[in-house]
Order: C-alpha cells, then sequence, then structure tokens
C-alpha cells in the first residue's frame, strides 16, 4: 500500500509533466499556423536550388538535435517535408530530367518539441524572404 504523501508528490510531478505536454503540443500548432500564414503569403513560392520540379525553402536544423533529418524544407502548403533526390545513372536514361526524381516526404511523426524548433527556423526564413520581397516591391 502507497503511502498518501508518496502518491500525493507522483501525482504531482505527473500533473506538472501533463501540463508542460499540453503547453508544448499548444506551441506546435501555434507556430504550425504561423508557417502556413507566411508560406501562403509567399507568392511566387520560390523553386528549391538546383531543383528541377520542387518549389521548397530549406529549413536551417539549428537547434534541432536528430540526426535521422536529411534535408528539411517547408512547402508552398506551410508544411515540412524531407525532400530526398535521387539521381539514376543507368545507361537507359536519356536525358537528367528523367534520371532525377526528387519526393517529399511529410514529416508528420515530429514531435510537437522538435516541429517547435523547426517550425520557428522556417518562419524565420520565409519571413526573411518576404521582407526581401516586400523590399524589391518597395
Amino acid at each position: 500500500m502507497a503511502r498518501p504523501y508518496y502518491t500525493a508528490r507522483m501525482n504531482d510531478a505527473l500533473a506538472r509533466k501533463t501540463q508542460a505536454d499540453m503547453v508544448i503540443d499548444r506551441a506546435a500548432q501555434q507556430m504550425r499556423l504561423l508557417v502556413q500564414e507566411a508560406a501562403h503569403a509567399l507568392r511566387p513560392f520560390p523553386p528549391f536550388p538546383g531543383a528541377f520540379f520542387t518549389n521548397a525553402v530549406e529549413v536551417n536544423l539549428e537547434g534541432a538535435e536528430r540526426a535521422d533529418l536529411g534535408c528539411i524544407v517547408v512547402g508552398e502548403d506551410g508544411e515540412l517535408y524531407e525532400l530526398e533526390v535521387k539521381i539514376d545513372f543507368t545507361d537507359d536514361v536519356v536525358d537528367m530530367v528523367q534520371s532525377r526524381d526528387e519526393t517529399l516526404k511529410k514529416l508528420d511523426d515530429l514531435h510537437p518539441r522538435d516541429y517547435i524548433v523547426l517550425g520557428y527556423n522556417a518562419l524565420t526564413q520565409l519571413t526573411e524572404l518576404l521582407l526581401e520581397a516586400a523590399a524589391e516591391g518597395a
């Protein structure tokens, strides 16, 4: 049988952790909306450098401590993706466009904590592009 004082302390600790998880989750949801708004405001949306088929902005990975992340981009829809570029070097390929496969893999499984970091980086980069576009248009 657990002691009442010990049980109360455990419940308090779990309640704080649950509350912190909810704060992080809410912040990630709000960040997602801001990134989507910024992406929708950026028109025309820039092509990814060196890409043939992909319009996207590369996201700075600073602050993201995940070694499993490749090239992360924000798409025209404001969602985060991993950009995978594959080139087929077989002899039956006629031209470079045919040999290239650019795939956007949506990052649906990001922990809210990771989304906050990557989403903030994406928002910062989109904001810089929006400010540049506004300065050019002035």
